[in-house]
């Protein structure tokens, strides 16, 4: 019997998944269709980039400020788009941010070369390796080496290090075997047993603890990985993160509890899921804005396609900018609404401005409203409910 069997009887290496709820299903459901509905979106290249570069720098972040990074969501992007300088006492923090983001990307990048990496030990190790490279760490921490030491986080102590090699070439067997198979008359629930997979993943590499430094930075890693190679989208990917971040009290409640009820893993799951369908929840909102705008700009343009006295571009400029705002405009500030507006109006009388408005309103493109004028940008949408 190895020591781990006697103190960890919690890493047991099963699943049993028959007394989840009807409720962890259906969020699993949900984070499948809504995994689906933003893999196939079709968005401008510039948009898809924006948000792709938007939810790595806040999966970068919650992977490393759930261990004491401090830098702030705006920080990272702006270093991301290298316009941050930090003085050099703090200069580890951006390297610790350019770790996770060299190795996403690389794990990217060989899932769209047909090539992902397959969950190995090695993987794992070059994963701790990555998290921890050129980093200041303690003397007995070697990146991508399995410790030889004890290690814990707060009350909890990771499983024996004689037994850490041993035990990653266990998980990774687990993975891979038919526990996280669907069954045979539900193909297509693989998405579903995937994201299953990688939250177990996660949770049992925290439990283990194999490495010196970096655990869980190396558990989350594993986690985007598991989620990309089984048709997650990338910026979808480092939703989990984001949540443990988010909720970084519960975050380590659910893992103490996971261990201390001796090994069950629903309430771990369940927290989990709940977490990244509301991610999803909100990703798929910032995506459907993106879409709205995207076709209301065409439906504008449609309705100007054979308007083109100077008139009409300026009634359409005033149209497209004031879709820009959030809340509506008053009459008096609508020159301000941008910098074009602003010149196409700098000679025109009030009584100008208030004909071109008339003249949106009649085409149902404008609305005057108590507080302002606004763009009718819900007429694009076909579905409204009552």
């Amino acid at each position: 019997m190895r020591t781990y069997e006697k103190t960890y009887p919690w890493i047991t290496f099963k699943l049993d998944l028959r007394r989840a709820s009807p409720a962890f299903w259906m969020f699993l459901g949900e984070a499948r269709s809504k995994c689906e509905h933003i893999a196939n979106v079709p968005l401008r290249p510039a948009t898809a980039t924006e948000l792709h570069l938007l939810y790595l720098a806040k999966g970068a972040l919650a992977t490393t400020a759930i261990e004491g990074n401090t830098l702030s969501e705006d920080e990272v992007l702006r270093h991301l788009e290298g316009k941050l300088r930090l003085p050099p006492s703090k200069e580890y923090l951006t390297r610790e941010i350019d770790n996770i983001v060299t190795a996403c990307n690389r794990i990217g990048a060989e899932v769209r070369s047909g090539r992902p990496p397959v969950l190995h030990v090695a993987t794992i190790k070059e994963f701790n390796r990555l998290v921890l490279d050129k980093l200041t760490l303690g003397e007995d921490v070697i990146p991508g080496e399995i410790r030889i030491h004890s290690v814990g986080v707060a009350r909890y102590r990771g499983a024996p290090a004689e037994d850490c090699e041993y035990l990653l070439d266990r998980l990774c067997t687990w993975l891979s075997g038919s526990d996280f198979e669907p069954p045979q008359d539900m193909p297509d629930m693989d998405l579903v047993y995937a994201i299953i997979k990688a939250i177990l993943a996660h949770l049992y590499l925290a439990w283990i603890h194999p490495f010196g430094d970096g655990n869980g930075r190396t558990a989350r890693l594993v986690e985007f990985l598991i989620l990309v190679t089984s048709g997650v989208p990338s910026p979808a990917a480092h939703l989990l993160s984001n949540h443990y971040n988010q909720t970084r009290s519960e975050y380590y409640r659910q893992l103490d509890q996971a261990s201390q009820s001796g090994g069950e893993v629903l309430p771990f799951l369940t927290y989990a899921v709940r977490g990244f369908v509301d991610g999803l929840r909100s990703q798929l909102e910032r995506i459907i804005f993106q879409q709205l705008d995207v076709a209301w700009e065409n439906y504008v343009h449609e309705k100007f396609q054979h308007r083109t006295s100077p008139s009409d571009v300026r009634r359409r400029h005033l149209l497209l900018d004031l879709s820009d705002r959030e809340e509506p405009v008053p009459f008096g500030k609508l020159r301000e609404v941008s910098p074009r507006v602003a010149a196409a109006y700098a000679t025109k009388t009030a009584k100008t401005l208030s004909r071109d408005l008339s003249a949106l309103i009649e085409m149902d493109l404008l609305e005057l409203t108590p507080n302002g004028y606004r763009a009718k940008k819900e007429t694009i949408l076909g579905f409204l409910p009552l």
